[in-house]
């Protein structure tokens, strides 16, 4: 096959798999980056990567793997494309090994695992707790080589503003602006690969990088492309507020013992170490004595987001004590074997917090961490016993032709809650399977119909339309200051569509939205420089955040139901005979369009309740009271 070019958005593990995989098969690969690639956000990822390698004799397997993530996932992923994740899960692993990850080691020499929430079995390799940084520079150094021979040209500190489309409506390349000199150009494509990330920055007490706007995915949903289960948004349970953000206190901590705890009496006055066992009250475990502390991500936020609620936190705060400080005193481990398992993610804490997290407890609460919603994908099942036909140009490939997307700005492989360590996997093996999708593609595309085709007059007009909406934003004459508008985004999003969501204060928040979308185009003039112009590229990302906080929110007041991450006062209970339903919306001028009709593929596992012994709303009643559920208010 001719060479080929691709663009691929985002340099972060999806980005750089996809990337590699490509310049592996000889095509040509325009790789774009807000930011340095090494510091995409992948390098925060901190506790490991799921692969039932089985190396510690739990009979472990891929099907349980697979199993776990459906099930965590309250069911509202397909299972063809998880299945094939977990299927490559222990193959990744030794890829990266190979290619000189520096993986904890057990005094064997073997591959060391820890366990993850939402798993009985040790099955998450990690490297220290800086485990994405690893990984991330692995990739990075493989996709250097290939960028030295020219097939990869690399355009950091650029951010895509569009897509570039034909008369069919099938994508054909990005317009991008150089956030340096602020110039606008057009980039034909043969196909483009969004690997851009999530979009955490839109509920302000996130775990997210100030980059991860979800700018490129919003701005594909707005040119066409469908967005998939947008109300699936993941709070993290153990974070550090902060003023700028919040600082992840990784799963891992909890995945080497570490115990979730607050006092019985919540204005306990003694010291943490100075409070008996007996007047602790470890909630997770007495919740769920079976997984305990290690419950799936949405549980334990949802426990610790009700303890607090009720203002059963340590002195009535919206916190609660995470601690590790039995590894040392009780069981013998040695400070540097601690470190060695947890030494990056205990250097973050001690760093903002100014308190050894060894000798005193850890203070946390929930913070936003991961969307499990994105861009509506596809997938071609296999035959003759294959989990999928990966000679498809269906996987991973939008609703859009042509345009394709991997890694967390997508929606297909966590449902409505994502397991931990599930995401750098997920990463590396949807850019694997993107770049097969992309392959596939471009071996159909008719003789002719390359980029080269493309007429200049689409293209330039790209570049206008983009050129245009950034000096318009620059001319700005409006009375509104844009980084307000973001606090009021961040404030409504968070209070009225995180943890706890009722249906009035939603609907409430769609107007508030459209108050803030009509505000957002009348913002004063911050910043007239032609050079590394920082304020007007804010003000465009800030109206493509509202337009994706739209379909959020939109999302969440269609489905009425709880499942996962989606937990509604109004609807307290998980309903697959009326919503066992991908939700799929549709940018329009007047908000977006909502339609639940794509029934989940369950071919598998057949849906059931989950495997643990809790759910959102037994947690509501057994620590909020068996009234909490009838309460109207918010």
């Amino acid at each position: 096959m001719k060479e080929r070019c691709v663009a691929v958005v985002g340099g972060g593990l999806a980005g750089l798999m996809t990337t590699m995989k490509l310049a592996e098969a000889g095509h040509k690969v325009q790789l774009f980056s807000i930011v340095p690639v090494k510091r995409s956000h992948s390098v925060c990822a901190q506790g490991g990567i799921n692969g039932a390698v089985n190396l510690r004799g739990e009979d472990d397997s891929p099907y349980l793997h697979f199993e776990d993530t459906v099930t965590g996932g309250d069911f509202l992923n397909h299972q063809p494309p998880v299945m094939r994740m977990a299927e490559r899960a222990p193959a990744m692993i030794y890829l990266l090994d190979r290619m000189g990850v520096p993986f904890n080691r057990t005094s064997e020499g073997m591959l060391s695992f820890r366990r993850f929430g939402g798993t009985l079995k040790h099955r998450t390799a990690y490297a220290g707790a800086t485990t994405g940084q690893q990984l991330l520079y692995a990739l990075d150094e493989q996709v250097r080589r290939f960028e030295v021979s020219g097939q990869v040209e690399k355009y950091e500190g650029w951010t895509m503003v569009g897509l570039i489309k034909d008369g069919n409506e099938r994508c054909r390349g990005i317009t991008a602006q150089d956030l340096r000199t602020m110039e606008v150009r057009s980039f034909p494509a043969d196909a483009t690969v969004i690997a851009s990330g999530g979009n955490g920055v839109i509920f302000g007490k996130s775990t997210n990088s100030v980059i991860n706007s979800g700018e490129p995915v919003s701005i594909c949903y707005q040119q066409g492309a469908v967005y998939g289960n947008p109300e699936m948004v993941q709070i993290h349970p153990t974070a550090i507020p902060g003023e700028d953000k919040c600082r992840l206190i990784s799963e891992s901590v909890r995945g080497e013992g570490g115990r979730l705890w607050t006092p019985r009496d919540p204005m306990d006055g003694r010291k943490p170490l100075d409070i008996p066992e007996s007047d602790r009250w470890y909630f997770c475990e007495e919740l769920d004595p079976k997984y305990g502390n290690l419950l799936s991500r949405d549980l334990v936020s949802f426990a610790i987001y009700c303890v607090c609620r009720m203002d059963k936190g340590v002195g009535r705060r919206k916190q609660v004590y995470l601690d590790i400080g039995h590894l040392h005193r009780e069981l013998g481990w040695s400070r540097d074997l601690i470190n060695d398992k947890l030494g990056g993610v205990l250097e973050i804490y001690e760093k903002f917090m100014r308190e050894d997290p060894i000798d005193n407890p850890m203070r946390i609460y929930p913070a936003v961490h991961y969307t499990m919603g994105g861009l509506w994908v596809d997938y071609e099942k296999g035959h003759n016993g294959e989990t999928l036909d990966t000679a498809s140009p269906r996987n991973q490939q939008t609703s859009m032709a042509g345009l394709f997307a991997a890694g967390e700005c997508e929606y297909q492989y966590h449902g409505a809650n994502r397991l931990g360590a599930n995401s750098l996997l997920s990463c590396l093996t949807g850019g694997e399977l993107a770049s097969l999708g992309v392959e596939a593609y471009l071996r159909n595309l008719p003789e002719g119909g390359g980029w080269e085709s493309l007429p200049t007059s689409v293209a330039e007009e790209a570049t206008r339309e983009q050129q245009s909406r950034y000096q318009g934003l620059a001319k700005a004459e409006g009375t509104e200051n844009p980084y307000g508008l973001l606090a009021e985004l961040q404030e409504a999003m968070w209070d009225n569509c995180g943890i706890w969501r009722l249906q009035k204060d939603l609907i409430a928040t769609q107007g508030k939205l459209d108050e803030l979308a009509a505000r957002s185009h009348q913002c004063g003039l911050l910043d007239d420089s032609t050079w590394t112009n920082q304020a007007v590229p804010f003000v465009r990302s800030l109206q493509d955040m509202i337009e994706m906080s739209k379909a959020i929110v939109a999302g969440a007041i269609a489905r009425n139901e709880s499942r996962g991450a989606h937990f509604k006062l109004d609807t307290p209970d998980r309903d697959d005979e009326n919503w066992l339903k991908t939700t799929k919306a549709t940018w329009a001028p007047n908000g977006p369009v909502i339609d639940i009709s794509e029934p989940i593929e369950c071919n598998y596992v057949p849906p059931r309740a989950r495997n643990y012994k809790i759910n959102q709303n037994k947690v509501v009643k057994l620590i909020m009271g068996e009234d909490a559920l009838a309460e109207p208010t918010g």
